[in-house]
């Protein structure tokens, strides 16, 4: 075959001349669910693999941290499932109670209606309604984005397998007297009516004010500071350390309370710091977390002075008032009695908010149910002490136990109409029954079953297990239980992590949820800022997939993902990824049409050229490092391997340098075509999980066989070749060394140049033709005048420059260059050289005059040796 002819190939009737994601992702994907490629064997004898995904919200749309987890899940999934496991990916959705329940308010509000007018039964059918409608949007986004999940399997918190694990457990829990009724300081929210979790509260600096006030007269007088102000109405204590002597005659007395009719008492306790302001504190205990615990201990009267919307209910004067119309009244009714010691606003605070509607946050003593942690905790923390479970990367024990060691009883209540119900009923003369999924509910005259709904925590907690069967013995529970990985993010650590640790232990008998926990990083832009919806820098990711296709936003997202760092991305970085999905899919295509082929055996080592040998070593290496990577959850590392190897070694080196064998055609030709074959067959196969949709397309064509997904992973052979690496070594450092040069003197990369090789001696002789090829260099012929020569790895390559530069405009050019680097050099050393200069500078000053010499020093060099290649005359 001729240079030309295999430069300008007939066209490929199975692979267009250019990639285009969009007309193959979307059939190459209904294909793979249609064959059944990701739907699990509960019978088969295969080992099991299992991951369950981190249920979206039913009311979610797909985000960039979303997307992020997906495509390490799904990576890690497609390789179990190629290295022969019986691999179960299980989908489905969280029923988000106040999220959803506030959509559909929303809803109901545009018609002039509340969840009130239509009774809960009503609403609640109402919500179904709108699950079934706008519900679930985000799971046709994970498959845009090539989820290989088991959609046979799908799950809902709500669907009728789950609500039946939940009332399980919950009277499991209550007959083991984990689960209690208690009245604690909760976080309410006055907009969304109901407790929320932790996790549900976003706190942020908010401008407020620090008053402080004067409490009792003459002797008795004490000041305290507080942000809250509107509370004071229902402080029934001042608390002080036991060893203040400031306070030591006011401890056991009581003091009046400033705009009211009572008197409080003056208490000790250690939770006091006596060094922070006036060492005095008020004590709220219905409206503080640490208020109630003083309050607990010292026997105090509990008043709550606002309703669930955040309206003051006592006290003449500002009852009716909103929480913070009453905070500037009382501030203004405290400065007429001249009580209001010092004022500073603004005060910068940290405030709860609301997750869902942004309303401040209330503490609230409040009548709630409760999980009793403390076991639970314990058995969660001691099955990572004793390595049945591993967090990855292990400096997240730290965290970890820090939050499961001191973790409060869990508040599972919410005030809401959407979520499981809480399976309690309440008789007329006090009786209270929890009622299981097998249990007759209380019937007769009096008898109401609990109004609250549990927490989405609590059913999302269960999602391990319960979306396998439990409680009832499924074949998918037995195979696929426990499950091999968990990849969340660290945010959530605290909250779902822990939860599902616990109830997994308490439910399946000490068998572990998740034998490793694989924490992400939050994805963030490529300056590192946080994304928000507030922000101009939020992304939709369907937009780069449209623009981009989906491979390039995976790999990006994958090659981001250190162990539980947080991930920068940017649309620069989607397009790079873009140019490698192209990049592959054009190196194949000229590979395919010179002769790349998969039929037969490799040839034996001694038919291999040193190139041949050097690739396949190369290739053997790969598969090793890209294995060690997986099983040390490093996306990043075995992304950028995998790319580096694809692009620089197959592609722009074992390629390039073969070009002259392929065109030469013959034995050689059909050898390293077979060689080529099978490292795209490897090298496809291990890209596959990252980047499924191209590798699909390239793989099936160049095989000819079905699909990719199921087909095997790769093993390393042990074939190993150090000396042709070392000689390939050496062609790659000839072919660096005069590329550089010939852009240094201005030549064009295709511009070809007469040369010389000397090579003889060296392992380098061989490749003389590969060498030319890649250099553009042709041959010494009639009239050659070596204007530069090139000593490298032991062969020298002569240059005939003649013709080919404007060597008189060069020399001016770079005569002009090395007198202004020339000049760098003196000023920066002047300064450098200066004691008065170095005694005064900071540091970074001083380091960054030491770079610009180093520079100047270095571009000194390269010139100089630059004018010396130039031709003379």
């Amino acid at each position: 075959m001729t240079e030309n002819a295999a430069q300008q190939p007939a066209s490929n009737p199975e692979l267009p001349t250019q990639y285009a994601p969009a007309e193959v992702e979307g059939k190459l994907y209904e294909r793979w669910v249609e064959r059944g490629y990701f739907t699990a064997d509960a019978k088969s004898d295969k080992p099991p693999y299992t991951i369950v995904i981190p249920p979206p919200n039913v009311t979610g749309a797909l985000h960039l941290g979303h997307a992020f987890q997906v495509t390490l899940m799904d990576a890690l999934t497609r390789r179990k499932r190629m290295q022969g496991f019986e691999t179960l990916w299980l989908p489905g959705m969280d029923h988000a109670g106040i999220a959803t329940q506030n959509k559909v308010e929303q809803q109901l509000a545009e018609e002039g209606k509340s969840r009130q007018d239509l009774g809960r039964e009503a609403f609640t059918e109402r919500v179904w309604q709108w699950k079934d409608e706008y519900g679930g949007r985000i799971l046709g986004q994970l498959k845009r984005l090539g989820a290989g999940l088991d959609w046979s399997r799908e799950r809902f918190t709500m669907d009728e397998g789950l609500s039946r694990a939940v009332q399980t457990i919950f009277k499991k829990l209550y007959d083991d007297e984990l689960i209690y009724r208690a009245e604690r300081i909760i976080n309410w929210c006055p907009r969304c009516l109901t407790a929320i979790s932790d996790i549900e509260v976003d706190y942020q600096d908010d401008d407020g004010e620090l008053v402080s006030l004067k409490y009792g007269e003459g002797d008795e007088t004490v000041v305290v500071a507080t942000t809250r102000v509107e509370t004071m109405l229902g402080d029934t204590a001042v608390a002080v350390h036991p060893d203040d002597e400031r306070y030591a005659h006011l401890v056991g007395r009581r003091i009046k309370l400033p705009l009211t009719d009572r008197t409080i008492p003056v208490v000790a306790d250690t939770h006091v710091d006596p060094e922070f302001g006036t060492g005095a504190v008020k004590v709220t205990p219905a409206h503080d977390p640490n208020d109630f615990a003083i309050g607990r201990r010292h026997d105090l009267e509990f008043m709550t002075i606002m309703d669930e919307r955040g309206v003051i209910t006592v006290h003449g004067p500002f009852q009716g008032l909103d929480r913070f119309e009453a905070r500037s009244a009382i501030v203004a009714a405290m400065r007429e009695q001249g009580r209001v010691v010092a004022e500073k606003r603004p005060y910068v605070h940290s405030v709860g908010h609301c997750s869902r509607c942004k309303t401040t946050v209330e503490p609230r003593l409040s009548l709630q149910w409760w999980v009793k942690v403390e076991t639970l905790a314990k058995a969660a923390g001691d099955a990572v002490r004793d390595g049945r479970v591993a967090l990855h990367p292990k400096d997240m024990e730290k965290r970890y136990f820090d939050w499961v060691d001191n973790l409060n009883d869990w508040c599972i209540s919410r005030q809401l109409w959407w979520g499981h119900r809480i399976p309690v009923w309440y008789g007329p003369n006090g009786e209270m029954v929890c009622v299981g999924p097998d249990d007759e509910a209380p019937t007769g005259e009096g008898w109401v079953q609990d109004e609250d709904v549990l927490d989405t925590w609590f059913s999302s907690g269960l999602w391990p297990f319960s979306t396998l069967g439990w409680p009832e013995e499924t074949p998918d529970l037995e195979k696929f239980y426990s499950t091999d990985v968990l990849v969340t993010g660290h945010d959530i650590i605290f909250f779902w992590v822990v939860r599902m640790m616990m109830f997994g232990l308490y439910a399946m008998d000490g068998e572990v949820p998740f034998k490793t926990v694989a924490l992400t990083g939050l994805v963030r832009d490529e300056f590192g800022k946080k994304m928000s919806k507030s922000n101009p820098n939020a992304v939709d990711p369907i937009d780069w997939m449209d623009a981009y296709g989906s491979d390039a936003v995976r790999f990006t997202l994958a090659t981001g993902a250190n162990p539980g760092a947080d991930v920068p991305i940017g649309e620069d970085w989607v397009k790079a990824s873009r140019n490698f999905a192209n990049k592959i899919w054009n190196a194949t295509r000229f590979a395919l049409m010179n002769g790349a082929t998969v039929e037969g055996e490799l040839p034996p080592v001694e038919q291999l050229s040193a190139t041949d040998r050097w690739i396949l070593s190369r290739l053997n290496k790969t598969v090793a490092e890209v294995d060690a990577f997986y099983d040390d959850f490093q996306f990043a590392k075995l992304s950028d391997t995998l790319y580096h190897f694809a692009w620089d070694e197959v592609f722009d080196w074992y390629v390039e340098l073969s070009k002259t064998t392929f065109f030469a055609g013959g034995e050689g030709a059909k050898v390293s075509g077979r060689v080529l074959g099978e490292v795209l067959d490897v090298m496809l196969r291990v890209l596959h999980p990252v980047v499924p949709f191209v590798t699909e397309t390239l793989w099936t064509t160049l095989t000819g066989k079905e699909t990719l997904v199921t087909a095997d992973w790769p093993k390393d052979s042990g074939f190993r070749d150090d000396a042709a690496e070392q000689e390939i070594a050496l062609v790659q450092q000839v072919v660096t060394e005069v590329r550089r040069f010939r852009s240094d003197q201005g030549l064009q990369p295709g511009q070809k140049v007469p040369a010389e090789l000397v090579l003889t001696g060296t392992a380098l002789a061989p490749h003389e033709a590969a060498i030319r090829q890649v250099l553009r260099l042709q041959p010494a012929g009639d009239g050659f005048h070596a204007t530069a020569s090139l000593p490298v790895a032991g062969a020298t390559v002569a240059l005939d420059l003649s013709g080919t530069i404007d060597v008189a405009a060069e020399r001016k050019r770079l005569t002009k260059d090395l007198g202004a680097a020339e000049k760098e050099k003196a000023q920066a050393g002047a300064k450098l050289s200066n004691e008065a200069f170095l005694g005064k500078a900071p540091d970074n000053v001083v380091d960054k005059i030491r770079g610009r010499l180093a520079k100047a020093e270095a571009d000194i060099e390269r010139i100089t040796n630059q004018l010396a290649n130039l031709p003379q005359g």
